[in-house]
């Protein structure tokens, strides 16, 4: 998959692009509603023999609409969104640079100059979304505005127990750690990437190794509290079991929460290695302790709920 990142005006030349179906929206997550809108476009592509497209932005339009808002975190920065959309086979994938100037394009400019100006022949788009100064256009008018040079596709709303899947409803389930019904409405288990770091080495003294993960700080992560989580290193997938918090029983006045991750069965050296970390089931709150022994018992309580989830 091919990414290229434009600003307005871009300065492609239509003549040298491929006659391209594309799939446009935010995709935030890339849930099973925005799965739909991208299977389309590609499915489409391939009947049509054309290249397949996504067209996203970054960032978020509320960091340059809202003044109150200075920074959104995703349920899938760039790098996750990128690797979703190469394994549903997108070939080319544009990231228009969303800014001021960008927000005030009347909804035709949009169009002639991001859509048809990118030699796109087939456009599809969820039945919600909406394009240009203000969102006044929208897939009810998108025909006034492509004037015959391209058709399109409106999908409608994708509905799991009489409930729009959306990015809203994730960052709601996010909030109270339901990593388990997140995980059903992205048809895949939430994932991060980190890099180990060094920490303060105290699971080692206490028989629960940990890795230290240091992570985008773009990324959207549950509540705070300890996950059965699976981690991807090297090809291979391992069990395991995650802190996101702050560690309260050994620290104080610590804002920022961290994830140390104590990989089951694992014992080698991971300093400076990147792991992938899958979210699967939130095992409970962090807690402070009054003493490592009561920590101990409680870290055994948790691997044992971990290991028998994941022998199911």
């Amino acid at each position: 998959m091919r990414t290229i990142e434009l600003t307005y005006p871009h300065t492609l030349v239509l003549e040298e692009l491929p006659k391209t179906v594309a799939a446009i929206g935010f995709f935030d997550g890339i849930h099973k509603g925005h799965q739909k809108v991208i299977q389309t476009a590609v499915d489409e592509a391939k009947n049509k023999n054309m290249e397949s497209a996504v067209i996203t932005f970054h960032p978020h339009p509320s960091v340059v609409l809202k003044k109150d808002v200075q920074h959104v975190r995703y349920i899938t920065p760039l790098r996750e969104k990128q690797e979703i959309l190469q394994q549903m086979q997108v070939d080319r994938l544009y990231i228009i640079n969303f800014n001021q100037e960008l927000s005030t394009l009347s909804p035709q400019d949009f169009i002639d100059h991001f859509i048809i100006g990118l030699n796109i022949h087939h456009l599809v788009a969820g039945f919600d979304y909406s394009y240009g100064h203000k969102g006044k256009g929208n897939m009810k008018v998108i025909g006034d505005h492509a004037k015959g040079a391209f058709s399109y596709s409106i999908i409608d709303k994708v509905e799991l127990d009489n409930e729009k899947v959306s990015s809203t409803k994730i960052r709601e389930l996010l909030k109270n750690g339901e990593v388990e019904a997140t995980n059903e409405l992205l048809d895949r288990p939430l994932s991060i990437y980190g890099i180990v770091v060094d920490g303060d080495k105290r699971g080692r003294t206490i028989g629960y190794p940990t890795a230290n993960l240091r992570i985008d700080p773009n990324a959207l992560l549950p509540k705070i509290g300890v996950y059965a989580v699976k981690v991807l290193y090297k090809n291979e997938v391992y069990e395991g079991m995650a802190n996101l918090g702050v560690n309260p029983t050994f620290k104080s006045g610590v804002v920022e929460p961290s994830i140390e991750v104590n990989i089951f069965d694992y014992n080698n050296d991971l300093y400076g290695e990147e792991l992938k970390l899958e979210w699967h089931k939130y095992i409970r709150d962090e807690k402070k302790f009054n003493s490592v022994e009561e920590l101990v018992e409680e870290i055994s309580n948790d691997e044992a709920k971990i290991r028998r989830y994941f022998s199911k």
